[in-house]
């Protein structure tokens, strides 16, 4: 054999398995969900690989509580994964400023999500996008259909009605009307505050003119919430002070209470634990004929690692998260986690159903603290946990915490002041 041809011979080989290595490229995605892994690794995973020859799909979460400040060890080492699982707003948003995440908003696919969707994934003008949104969950109130049939009531719709079907279980006295407590605080903001709240401040009109400096919390549509929660604690059952996040799932699926606050993200573990049959119904409208407000809060997205070194097969992934394949396999999966994406996905789960129908009958919105207004010092999320368990204890007026959070939120923001 002569050296020409063993020298061709080599350097087709070489070639071959470059081409080879090149066809199967391995994208690794960072997470937190790491209670996702084997829907990763069941559903999502072979689903994608089986259309995309030569992309290989690597799950690596991480514990919660540990993923940011892991993710960013990684990412100024340079050892982070091809995909950035992405939490909403300001933490997403430091990544992209610091460089870490790439501005996906030429990619077609984004324009599969509305605005509010993007929201919690863009620069503060709008300008760049940099994660693809992936679910959100909503707000509303579970309730017992038992219960509610046993007491001969019906799915409230106006806020007089919900106040009366609350006196109607309270009255009959062999149910807790509505199983919240007040310990942890987060509960009482997120599941009462942020959950009756844009029905007074109109969804995102309100948000965004606090934003821009044009409401305040001091005024009416701010403060009236916290009138509403006060009255709550006449039907939240003895010792709802000390009662925790915990105790107040347990009082439900265990039966003892007719209605429960909620977020979407329930219907999973309420499905395991209840033995009944379970409603949802929308935060009540001030009065009948008025337009419904839900919050339909971004949760989770996923983005690009700026260094990755296959960007063509990580937005080939991303595109395909934007697609109706990927929502119908997430959303069912994981019911109450809800995509994002503006092609309707066909619900399994009957509550989840009901709660994803409210978006074709309500004005969406987002928790009014997440975007913009807890960047400084006093944090107003924080405050706002805060103030909603003292309006339902009963230790502060409305108008106080409307004072004391305008204070607060004025002593750090420019608009404000």
């Amino acid at each position: 054999m002569n050296k020409k041809f063993v020298s061709l011979a080599i350097l087709a080989s070489t070639l071959l398995s470059s081409a080879a290595f090149a066809a199967d490229v391995t994208l690794t995605i960072e997470s937190w969900r790491n209670d996702d892994l084997k829907l990763w690794q069941e559903k999502i995973i072979p689903a994608f690989e089986a259309s995309h020859d030569g992309i290989k799909i690597k799950f690596s979460p991480t514990a919660p509580a540990e993923y940011n400040a892991i993710l960013n060890s990684k990412l100024d080492a340079g050892s982070a994964g091809d995909i950035i699982t992405c939490r909403p707003f300001d933490a997403s948003l430091a990544l992209y400023d610091a460089g870490h995440l790439t501005d996906l908003s030429d990619m077609e696919a984004m324009s599969n999500f509305t605005d509010v969707a993007k929201s919690a994934w863009q620069t503060d003008d709008g300008s760049a996008s940099f994660c693809v949104p992936m679910a959100s969950v909503i707000h509303g109130f579970i309730y017992n259909k038992d219960a509610f049939k046993e007491v001969g009531v019906k799915v409230p719709t106006t806020e007089e009605e919900f106040f009366a079907v609350l006196e109607a279980f309270k009255a009959d006295g062999n149910y807790i009307p509505m199983a919240m407590g007040t310990n942890d605080q987060w509960e009482a903001a997120t599941m009462g505050y942020q959950n009756i709240g844009p029905t007074y401040w109109k969804g995102e009109e309100g948000r965004l003119a606090l934003i821009k400096g044009d409401q305040k919390l001091t005024d009416p549509q701010w403060v009236a919430p916290y009138a509403t929660l006060a009255k709550w604690a006449a039907y939240l059952g003895d010792g709802f002070e000390a009662q925790t996040y915990p105790d107040s799932q347990n009082l439900f699926t265990l039966g003892r209470a007719a209605i429960y606050p909620a977020g979407s993200w329930e219907i999973s573990g309420f499905n395991t634990q209840a033995d009944f049959e379970m409603g949802a119904f929308k935060p009540p409208v001030l009065k009948a004929g008025d337009t419904c407000y839900i919050s339909d809060h971004t949760d989770i997205g996923i983005g690009m690692n700026a260094k990755t070194a296959n960007p063509e097969a990580a937005k080939t992934f991303l595109s395909w998260v934007a697609s109706p394949e990927f929502a119908s396999i997430f959303g069912n999966a994981l019911p109450g986690f809800f995509p994002l994406s503006k092609t309707p996905v066909e619900m399994a789960d009957p509550l989840a159903k009901e709660f994803i129908s409210w978006r074709s009958e309500c004005e969406p919105t987002i928790r009014s603290t997440y975007q913009i207004l807890s960047r400084g010092t006093p944090n107003l999320e924080n405050d706002t946990w805060g103030a909603s368990a003292a309006a339902i204890k009963g230790t502060s007026t409305p108008e106080e915490l409307g004072k004391k959070l305008q204070e607060g939120l004025a002593s750090w923001y420019a608009p404000q002041k």
